[in-house]
């Protein structure tokens, strides 16, 4: 009876092991499903693409020069006439001819004007006809001298007559030689009544029409002769320069350039003339005069004029065109190009600057790439593609564009 009790009570120990046994293989087999079902549900992960290499910006670039550089100091000046005459009459009369149109260019001796001639030309008759009578008189007088003086070496003639004689001889002399002289002022002031230009140069607006009363006295004139070939300007320099120009004049006569006030236009070259005696010590400056030769009369007096005073010209000197130097919070830089296509930012030295070209002193070699246009989508590193002609003439005027719009 135990020993059968004993079997019932194993056999109830192995079905409840068999049970719960089966109850964690059902645990694992729907986490395991779960698992599955979730790691189905999941999209697969897609691979990084690499990174893509940045976009090649379009430039225009060119190599650094080396060559003669002319070194300039810089002015504004005025220009002045070479001379400026203010044409007026002589002698008081009526104008009967203006024989000049205005802005009309004139040489020296052209007839302007014309002032009435006749009681001119009467005066001059009168004292040509007062010189005929007393050279009469003259002659008579001369010819009783020679005829009372015989007379008198033979005793049929006083002294008495004789000094008489010679004093009459010298009196319508003398009346003969006032006479002369009046035809001569009255052949002076006939000539008054052409009224002719002194000068080569261009005449103004007239102040006076035909048939007024002209008088010497009268302040405006007639008109302004203003001479413009050649034609100078008067420009001022810092008086610190003043012993660089004296060192340039002892090495002889030094080259000025006159150019328009947005420095584009090249108006004339001329040279230095005077440097002025005296430093202008409310403005520390000093004045310099230049001449011009001015044959397409661009330089008109009164214009105000940028000037170049032309120092020396430096030898084997590195150039490269204005638009390439930028300027940042280090100071001036350019964008060279590398052997490998890509640009790098340099810091350049430069030494003057104008409106087309800039001197390196430091930062550049012979030779090398700069950008020239293009520069404001650059960044160190950048790969660029040099454009030619047609493009790079087109990206030239947008970049000039962009400088001007504020």
């Amino acid at each position: 009876m135990s020993t059968f009790a004993s079997n019932q009570n194993r056999e109830g120990v192995l079905i409840r092991l068999r049970t719960v046994l089966a109850s964690l293989l059902l645990v694992a087999a729907v986490i395991g499903g779960g698992a599955y079902a979730l790691t189905s549900a999941q999209p697969k992960a897609q691979a990084v693409p690499a990174p893509a290499s940045a976009p090649s910006v379009p430039v225009v670039a060119e190599p650094v020069k080396s060559g003669e550089v002319p070194i300039y100091l810089r002015g504004i000046g005025t220009v002045q006439a070479y001379n400026t005459d203010t044409i007026r009459a002589q002698v008081q009369g009526q104008i009967t001819q203006i024989a000049f149109k205005e802005g009309q260019t004139v040489h020296a001796g052209d007839l302007l004007a014309q002032i009435d001639p006749r009681p001119f030309q009467a005066q001059l008759d009168q004292a040509i006809a007062n010189r005929e009578r007393d050279q009469a008189q003259f002659v008579n007088a001369q010819a009783n001298l020679q005829r009372d003086s015989q007379l008198l070496a033979h005793g049929y003639a006083t002294p008495q007559t004789v000094d008489l004689d010679k004093a009459n001889t010298g009196q319508f002399g003398a009346s003969v030689k006032a006479d002369e002289a009046a035809i001569e002022y009255a052949q002076t002031q006939l000539a008054y009544t052409r009224i002719t230009s002194p000068i080569d140069g261009v005449v103004g607006i007239r102040q006076i029409d035909v048939g007024n009363i002209v008088h010497p006295t009268d302040p405006n004139g007639l008109v302004v002769v203003t001479q413009l070939q050649p034609i100078s300007v008067v420009f001022t320099l810092p008086e610190t320069d003043l012993p660089q120009i004296q060192q340039a004049m002892a090495k002889g006569p030094l080259t000025v350039l006159a150019y328009s006030q947005d420095d584009k236009i090249k108006l004339d070259q001329g040279a230095l003339a005077v440097l002025d005696n005296q430093i202008i010590q409310t403005s520390g400056s000093v004045r310099l005069k230049a001449n011009f030769p001015n044959p397409e009369h661009r330089l008109w007096p009164g214009e105000l004029v940028n000037i170049r005073l032309l120092i020396e010209n430096l030898p084997n000197t590195l150039t490269i065109a204005a638009t390439a130097v930028q300027q940042g919070p280090q100071g001036s830089y350019v964008y060279a190009i590398k052997p490998d296509g890509t640009v790098e930012q340099r810091a350049v030295t430069v030494g003057q600057l104008t409106a087309s070209r800039a001197v390196i002193n430091t930062g550049l070699r012979t030779g090398e790439q700069v950008v020239v246009n293009g520069q404001s989508r650059l960044q160190p590193g950048s790969p660029v593609t040099l454009l030619q002609g047609q493009a790079a003439q087109e990206l030239a005027a947008q970049s000039a564009q962009q400088e001007v719009i504020p």
